[in-house]
Formats: structure tokens, C-alpha cells, sequence
């Protein structure tokens, strides 16, 4: 009973002599960086305050470019069938004045595009303004605004086109639909950066 208590008591003081572990950082990189570091202050990100009105515009702004692409799909093919109509009478193979109803259904269709970008542009602009001390993402909003402005002022010359060339030639209703299509193809980019870049 003598011995092992001397033992126990050996153990007890060879223990209390030897160096303490060293601390080890909890998580390593490879090279032995150590990836969490208690020193670097972390700022808090700063709150970005936005209008009341903000939520309901952007709502407006997004169910608007749920719109835009069946819109589009839809005034192409008028667009063509109208322009196919007006190349026919030109080479003979129709006898038949333009159709009446295709003729109202394209510019009611181009009514609905143009009610759609100015309710877009005005909600987007608002809120570009309203959001612009938000860091985030903010280099694809200004993209996205610069890419809309410019399918808009494609559209307000593809309808002054429009209306100039109802009485024109074949080539000036060419040049109607192309570049309506060319307006079409920039806003659709322009609503892709934020549909699938922005999210």
C-alpha cells in the first residue's frame, strides 16, 4: 500500500512538471494559415434605407418582365406575317389588301410593349435612385438600366418608324422590323443580367 501511494504521488508531481500542451488552431489551410482570425475587427455592413414605396415598385417591375417575353414573341410573329403580307402584294402573289385584323392586333400588341416600357422605366429608374447607396451588385444595375434606356429609345423610333412607314415602301417596313427585333433582342439581354447574373 506504501508503494503505490509513493507511485501515485511520483505521477502526480512529474505531471505538474511537464510543459503545457501547445494550442493548435482549430482550423488549418494547407500551409498552416490559420483560416479564423479573433484579431481583424469585422464591421457590421451598414443598413441601407429605401423608400416605402420601393417593395410595391419593384413588385411592379418584376411582374412586368414576366410580360415582356410573351409580348415580344407575340409582336415578332405579327410583325412578320404583316411584313410577309406587305412583300406579297409588292411581288404580285397577293391581290388583297393587307389584313385589317392582323394589321390592329400588331399595333395593339405594340401598345401593350410600349405601356409595358414605360411602366418599367419609370419603376427602374425610381429605384435605381432609391438604391443607389447599396454596394451590392450595384456595377449590373447601372448594366441593366444603360441596356433598357437603349431598347427604349429603340422603341420609340421602331413606332415613329411605324407610323411613318403604315403608307411607305416594302424596304421601310424592313427597316421597321428590324429594328423593332434589334430593340427586342437589347431589352431582352438587358432583363437577362438580372433574371439569371443578378440572383
Amino acid at each position: 500500500m506504501l508503494i503505490a501511494t509513493l507511485l501515485l504521488q511520483l505521477a502526480t508531481i512529474s505531471s505538474l512538471q511537464t510543459a503545457p500542451p501547445a494550442i493548435v488552431p482549430l482550423a488549418q489551410e494547407p500551409f498552416g494559415v490559420r483560416l479564423f482570425d479573433d484579431s481583424v475587427k469585422h464591421r457590421r455592413p451598414k443598413a441601407i434605407e429605401v423608400s416605402d414605396a420601393y417593395e410595391l415598385r419593384l413588385r411592379i417591375h418584376r411582374y412586368g418582365s414576366y410580360v415582356m417575353l410573351p409580348l415580344f414573341a407575340t409582336q415578332y410573329v405579327l410583325g412578320t406575317k404583316l411584313l410577309k403580307e406587305r412583300e406579297d402584294i409588292v411581288s404580285g402573289a397577293r391581290t388583297e389588301p393587307v389584313n385589317h385584323t392582323l394589321n390592329r392586333a400588331h399595333l395593339y400588341t405594340a401598345l401593350g410593349v410600349g405601356a409595358l416600357f414605360v411602366s418599367n422605366t419609370t419603376t427602374g429608374l425610381l429605384n435605381l435612385y432609391d438604391n443607389r447607396k447599396n454596394p451590392d451588385h450595384r456595377k449590373i444595375r447601372t448594366a441593366h438600366a444603360l441596356t433598357m434606356l437603349l431598347a427604349d429609345a429603340g422603341f420609340v423610333v421602331t413606332g415613329r418608324m411605324g407610323i411613318n412607314g403604315k403608307n411607305g415602301t416594302v424596304q421601310d417596313a424592313r427597316r421597321h422590323h428590324w429594328v423593332a427585333v434589334s430593340s427586342m433582342g437589347i431589352a431582352t439581354i438587358g432583363a437577362s443580367m438580372m433574371w439569371f447574373i443578378d440572383h
